[in-house]
């Protein structure tokens, strides 16, 4: 099993971000220390109520402060992008960080993004796939012709090619079963979202694993899921310390319009006590590593990576959280 960090890196809007970019930087090297193994960083526009810095200026400098770790674009949003950008921006991630770099894709889904980049929710999964199928090529042809919906490829050359050959990892992120089926066909692995209940990851595993057969794969060896997680001395008390920050995150997902794209059997327009049964890890050390271990016995996952930190947090709690994460749960998962 390995394990990783997300920093959402949502913060109010007036707060200093200078302060909080140290501090997120501060929990990569917390991170790296510890012995985690990769930190995760995903991308929104127009973000409000939240601020937060894009991904690849982030992630280019956890590269240069924390060698050790795996650096996850996770997830970049495609059908906003053109692919050559994509492609170099990328490729030159994976340069700086050694060859650590994890492409994490996804298509998105708020409207204030699609229109303000020239699209539309019916337009987002053929642009997420003709983009992807043209960094692919871009990072293992010399010259790409190539017509897409939003831009032209005239022999057109990737300028720095990524450091693994002949490409990082791609992991897809999908809540929806057709998004699921998209990364059994284009992706290294189907990158398991932090909302969905159990019960229905269930019922999507079996998705993933025929159309994981009708394209002559099997279930990979690097499968990942992410979790919202907090560590106390009991569930209650977990619940209880987590509950203001995480209410506040997940209101703002639902005015995102996040709760309408979730399949029709997990719906998360719900209250708190409702939307946390079956989803998030709390609990006692114990408790958790239990509920990670039943993540590897239902699933197959063999890397969590763990939602630690939420807007209204601060530091030394998110601090604290990776510390009880590195010292009593995530020995306990890897002895077992």
């Amino acid at each position: 099993m390995k394990f990783g960090i997300m920093i959402r890196g949502q913060y109010p809007m007036g707060d200093d971000m200078r302060v909080r970019v140290r501090e997120d930087l501060e929990t990569a090297r917390q991170a790296e220390a510890l012995g985690y193994d990769s930190i995760v960083k995903g991308s929104h526009y127009s973000s409000h109520p939240f601020q937060s810095v894009q991904q690849f200026p982030f992630l280019a400098q956890v590269a240069a402060l924390c060698p050790k770790l795996r650096i996850v674009a996770g997830v970049v949003l495609l059908p906003l992008h053109k692919p050559l950008d994509l492609a170099e921006q990328l490729a030159s991630l994976d340069i700086m960080s050694d060859g650590k770099l994890v492409f994490g894709a996804g298509v998105g889904y708020r409207e204030v993004e699609f229109q303000a980049f020239g699209t539309t929710t019916k337009q987002s999964g053929p642009r997420f796939e003709e983009c992807l199928d043209a960094v692919k090529r871009l990072w293992t042809e010399e010259f790409v012709s190539q017509q897409g919906t939003h831009y032209t490829l005239d022999r057109a050359n990737c300028s720095v090619k990524p450091l693994q050959q002949p490409m990082p990892p791609i992991w897809i992120g999908a809540n929806a079963d057709v998004g699921i089926r998209r990364a059994a066909r284009m992706a290294d692995c189907w990158y398991i979202n932090p909302h969905n209940k159990l019960a229905t990851i269930e019922r999507q595993m079996g998705i993933y694993q025929r159309a994981l057969d009708a394209a002559g794969k099997g279930l990979p060896a690097e499968f990942p899921i992410m979790r919202e997680v907090f560590v106390a001395s009991s569930r209650a008390e977990a619940i209880r310390l987590a509950r203001p920050a995480l209410e506040v995150k997940y209101a703002a997902y639902r005015a995102w319009g996040q709760d309408k794209v979730m399949p029709a059997d997990d719906n998360f327009d719900m209250d708190f006590d409702s939307l946390i049964d079956d989803r998030f890890l709390f609990g006692s050390p114990a408790e958790v590593t239990e509920q990670i271990l039943t993540l590897k016995r239902r699933f197959g996952v063999t890397y969590v990576v763990f939602g630690a930190h939420w807007p209204g947090m601060s530091l030394a709690q998110s601090l604290e959280q990776m510390h009880r994460l590195a010292e009593e749960v995530i020995p306990a998962v890897r002895a077992a």
